[in-house]
C-alpha cells in the first residue's frame, strides 16, 4: 500500500508541474476556434517523426491551420508547407537545421532530414533552408512572420 501511495504522490506532483507550465505558458498552445481553425501559438518546434504525423492529420482533416502566436520554431515551421495554413505577421518564426537532440546527425541522415524540413517550405524559404538555414544547430535564424509573407507565405489577414 506504501508504493501504490508514494506514486499517486508522485503522479499528483507531475499533473501540478504539468499545469504549471501551461500555465506559464511553457508548451505549445494550441486551440480549435468554433468554425473549425486550428489556432497554432508559441510552439518551440520538437521531433520530426511527431510532427510529421500531426501534418498528415492536419492535411486530411483539411481544417485551416493559423500560425499566430509570439513564436514558431524548429519544425513548428513545417506547418507552414500545408495548403491550408495561413501566418499572421508578427509571429517571429525560427529556423535551424535537424540534430539528434542537440547533437549533430551523420551527414546522411543530416541531409535526409533537412530534405524532409525543406520539402515543407515554399520556395525561395525552401532554397534559402537548404544552403543557409539548415547549417545552424544551436540558435535559430529569426523570420518574421511579415518576412515570410513576403516570400510568398499565405498571410493571415487576406
Amino acid at each position: 500500500m506504501r508504493v501504490f501511495g508514494s506514486w499517486v504522490s508522485v503522479f499528483a506532483r507531475s499533473v501540478c508541474v504539468v499545469v504549471a507550465l501551461v500555465a506559464a505558458g511553457d508548451l505549445q498552445a494550441q486551440m480549435t476556434l468554433a468554425d473549425g481553425t486550428v489556432v497554432i501559438g508559441n510552439d518551440r518546434g520538437g521531433v520530426i517523426r511527431d510532427r510529421l504525423i500531426e501534418l498528415r492529420n492536419l492535411r486530411a482533416s483539411g481544417r485551416p491551420v493559423q500560425i499566430s502566436g509570439d513564436i514558431c520554431y524548429s519544425t513548428c515551421t513545417m506547418l507552414i508547407g500545408l495548403p491550408q495554413t495561413c501566418v499572421t505577421a508578427d509571429t517571429t518564426f525560427g529556423f535551424h537545421g535537424p540534430s539528434h537532440y542537440g547533437r549533430p546527425m551523420s551527414p546522411p541522415d543530416f541531409d535526409y532530414a533537412s530534405r524532409v524540413m525543406a520539402h515543407y517550405y515554399p520556395e525561395p524559404l525552401k532554397t534559402w533552408f537548404l544552403k543557409e538555414g539548415r547549417n545552424r544547430i544551436h540558435g535559430v535564424y529569426r523570420m518574421s512572420g511579415a518576412q515570410l509573407i513576403r516570400m510568398g507565405v499565405k498571410s493571415c489577414t487576406g
